[in-house]
C-alpha cells in the first residue's frame, strides 16, 4: 500500500509476522517519487511515501517561518510547558516508539526503550535549563546599560541519519524549539514512519503545528531547500562527504552549519588497565546499535606487552553476544539498518584481509535473510588498510598493536577523525591527563565508552565536523549573540 507524506496521523500499532507496523490516515496523493522504508530484519516493505513536491516543501517552509514570526513571542514558561509535555509523551508511549525504532532500522529492542527514554531526559533537561542559559548577560562598560541577548535565527533545517532515528532528531529539536526556533527535519528515507512520528509529538505537546514539520524528500532535493529564504541554519548529521557538500551548499548562501560527521573511534588499552573490566567496555561500544554510531569504539590500540590477554578476553565476549530478531530482548545484535550499507561494510572487511589484516571472528555474511552481519575481529590492521583509515559502521573490531603509551597516543590521533576517544588506565591521573592533553577529539572519556549526555557539549574536530550539540553549548548555536548598548 502507498501512503501518501503529508499526513495528520494517530498511531494506529497492529501486528504482522510479529512485528508492529503503522496503518496511516491517508489524504490524496501528492507526488509522483515514492520513497520505500524497509525492514531490514525481514527485507520485507514496511511502507512507500509519496515524496513531497516542491510546491509542498516551499509552502511547508514559509508556515513554518510564520509560526517562528509567532512563536517568539510567547515566553519561556509556555515552551517550558510544551517541552516537558513533549517528555510525558515518550514516556507514555515509549514501547510504542522503540519499537517503530527497531521495526524500520533494526536496533535490538531494549536499546530502542534506551533511546526512547534519553529523548525524554533531554526535553527534561532543557525545560529546566533553557531560561538560565539564555538569560541576558550584563556586560559593564561606559554605557548605562550594555548586555548580551540571545535571540532565536527562525527556521533551522536539520538532515538527520538513520542510526539513531529519534534521538538525533531531539537532541536538535529540544533545544531550539524551547529557544524559540522552527525546525524542519529532512530525515532518511528508511526512518519516515519515526520522523513523522516525532512530528506528531510535538503537534501533541502543544507547540504550533508549523514550528516543527517533517519533510518527506529524498537527498536530491536538499540544494534548495537549504537556499530557502525562509531557512536560517542548517544542522547535519551523516557522513564527511554529505557533510561537505551541505557546508558548501549553506557557506554559499552564508548560512550557518553545525555538523556532527564520521567517527574511528580509537580506544588505547595501556599496560595498567583492568582488562576485564575494559574488555566488557569496549566489546558493548562496537557492539552498541549494531555498531552503527559515529561515537562507537573501532579501533583498539593496545600496547604490546597485555594485547594477546586483552585480545583473548576480547574474542570471549564478542562471541557470546547473541545476534537475531531485535524484538527478542534477549539478542544484543540485530540487523544492519539496510542490505547495501552491510554489503559495503564486508567489502571494507574483505579488502582489509585482502591487505593483510587477520580473521580472528566472524568475517562472513549470513545466508540467513536479514541484513545481517556478526561480530567480526580482526587483527594486525595496519595503515593503508580500510579497517585503519576508514570508519567501519557496523559490529566489526580493528586491533593494532604498538609498543608503549607514547606510540598509542601517535597511533590514535593518526586519522582525519576527531570525535571520540577513550583511553583505559587504572591511574585515573594518567588517564585525564592523556585525555585532555594528548587526544584529539572533542569527547575523550577515561574508563568509559563515549556516550553523547545532554549535560556535556558534543561533537568532533578535523573531519569530524564543527559546532557542538546538547549541553549550554548547543543551545547558543542556533541563537543570534546580539549586543544591546544604552547611553
Amino acid at each position: 500500500m502507498i501512503y501518501n507524506a503529508e499526513v495528520r496521523w494517530g498511531f494506529c500499532f497492529l501486528r504482522y509476522n510479529s512485528y508492529s507496523f503503522i496503518k496511516l490516515q491517508t489524504k490524496k496523493s501528492l507526488g509522483t517519487k515514492m520513497l520505500k522504508s524497509i525492514n531490514p530484519t525481514t527485507e520485507e516493505e514496511i511502507h512507500i511515501y509519496n515524496e513531497m513536491s516542491e510546491t509542498e516543501v516551499s509552502k511547508i517552509i514559509s508556515a513554518s517561518y510564520n509560526a517562528f514570526l509567532n512563536c517568539r513571542k510567547t515566553d519561556f514558561q509556555t515552551r517550558v510547558k510544551y517541552m516537558k509535555n513533549a517528555a510525558k509523551i515518550l514516556r507514555s508511549m515509549k514501547d510504542r516508539y522503540a519499537e517503530l525504532i527497531t521495526l524500520e532500522m533494526g536496533k535490538p529492542i531494549n536499546q530502542s526503550n534506551a533511546e526512547v527514554e534519553k529523548c525524554a531526559c533531554v526535553c527534561e533537561y532543557y525545560a529546566a535549563k533553557a531560561e538560565i542559559f539564555l538569560a541576558d548577560e550584563i556586560i559593564l562598560t561606559d554605557a548605562t546599560k550594555s548586555y548580551v541577548t540571545y535571540k532565536p535565527l527562525g527556521v533551522i533545517l536539520a538532515i538527520m541519519p538513520w542510526n539513531f532515528p529519534f534521538w538525533q532528531v531531539f537532541r536538535f529539536a529540544a533545544p531550539n524549539l524551547i529557544a524559540g526556533n522552527a525546525g524542519v527535519l529532512k530525515h532518511s528515507s528508511n526512518v519516515t514512519g519515526c520522523a513523522l512520528a516525532i512530528e506528531e509529538i510535538f503537534h501533541k505537546a502543544g507547540f504550533p503545528e508549523d514550528m516543527f514539520r517533517t519533510l518527506v524528500v529524498s537527498s536530491k532535493t536538499v540544494k534548495p531547500i537549504i537556499e530557502n529564504d525562509n531557512i536560517s541554519a542548517v544542522t547535519l548529521t551523516g557522513s564527511v562527504p554529505a557533510g561537505k557538500a551541505v557546508a558548501s551548499m549553506a557557506g554559499a548562501v552564508l548560512k550557518k552549519t553545525v555538523l556532527e560527521l564520521g567517527g574511528s573511534d580509537p580506544y588505547l588499552i595501556l599496560e595498567d588497565a583492568d582488562l576485564e573490566k575494559a574488555s566488557d567496555i569496549c566489546v558493548n561500544s562496537r557492539l552498541l546499535n549494531g555498531g552503527q554510531s559515529c561515537i562507537a569504539a573501532k579501533r583498539f590500540i593496545v600496547v604490546e606487552s597485555i594485547y594477546k590477554e586483552f585480545e583473548k578476553l576480547f574474542i570471549q565476549k564478542m562471541k557470546a553476544k547473541k545476534m537475531g530478531d531485535p524484538f527478542n530482548p534477549e539478542n544484543d545484535l540485530g540487523p544492519q539498518a539496510k542490505t547495501d550499507l552491510r554489503d559495503e561494510l564486508h567489502k571494507q572487511v574483505i579488502k582489509s584481509i585482502e591487505t593483510g589484516a587477520k580473521v580472528l571472528l566472524g568475517g562472513e555474511i549470513p545466508k540467513s535473510k536479514g541484513a545481517f552481519y556478526p561480530p567480526t575481529v580482526l587483527s594486525n590492521v595496519v595503515p593503508g588498510m580500510p579497517a585503519y583509515e576508514e570508519e567501519l559502521f557496523g559490529p566489526v573490531a580493528a586491533f593494532i598493536k604498538v609498543k608503549d603509551e607514547e606510540e598509542g597516543i601517535r597511533t590514535a590521533n593518526k586519522t582525519s577523525f576527531g570525535l571520540g576517544a577513550a583511553v583505559f588506565t587504572i591511574n585515573a591521573e594518567r588517564g585525564e591527563r592523556i585525555a585532555k592533553e594528548r587526544l584529539i577529539a572533542g569527547c575523550c572519556f577515561v574508563n568509559d565508552f563515549v556516550k553523547s549526555d545532554p549535560r556535556l557539549p558534543f561533537g568532533g574536530v578535523k573531519e569530524s565536523g564543527f559546532g557542538r550539540e546538547l549541553s549550554f553549548f548547543g543551545i547558543k548555536e542556533f541563537v543570534n549573540i546580539k549586543t544591546v548598548y544604552v547611553k
